[in-house]
C-alpha cells in the first residue's frame, strides 16, 4: 500500500534547535511496508533525521505499535529504521 496523509498527526512539531519532532501514524499497512525506504517520501519537506514516528499498524484484528526514527532524508527519499515494537501484556 502507500502512505496516506489522513493517518498522520503531529504530536510534537518542535523545529527549534536540535529537538526532534514526534509524529503518530496509523495505517492498515504492515510495519514491513511502513519501514521500507521511500514510504514517507511525500513528507520529505517535513521530516528531519532524528524525528520520531509512532506507528500503529493493523493488518487484521490486532494493532501493533512500533517506534521508528527517521534515519535519512536525502534527495526526496525518506528512510526510517525498522523500529522497536512496543508490547504490553494483557493477562486477563
Amino acid at each position: 500500500m502507500a502512505f496516506s496523509i489522513t493517518g498522520l498527526n503531529s504530536v510534537s512539531p518542535n523545529k527549534r534547535g536540535n529537538a526532534p519532532s514526534i509524529y503518530a501514524y496509523k495505517t492498515t499497512d504492515s510495519i514491513a511496508d511502513v519501514n521500507t525506504s521511500g514510504y514517507f517520501n511525500s513528507l520529505a519537506d517535513t521530516l528531519e533525521v532524528g524525528d520520531l514516528m509512532y506507528c500503529v499498524t493493523s493488518t487484521g484484528t490486532t494493532a501493533v505499535a512500533t517506534l521508528t526514527v527517521v534515519r535519512s532524508n536525502a534527495s526526496g527519499v525518506v528512510d526510517v529504521d525498522n523500529g522497536t515494537t512496543l508490547s504490553a501484556i494483557d493477562s486477563d
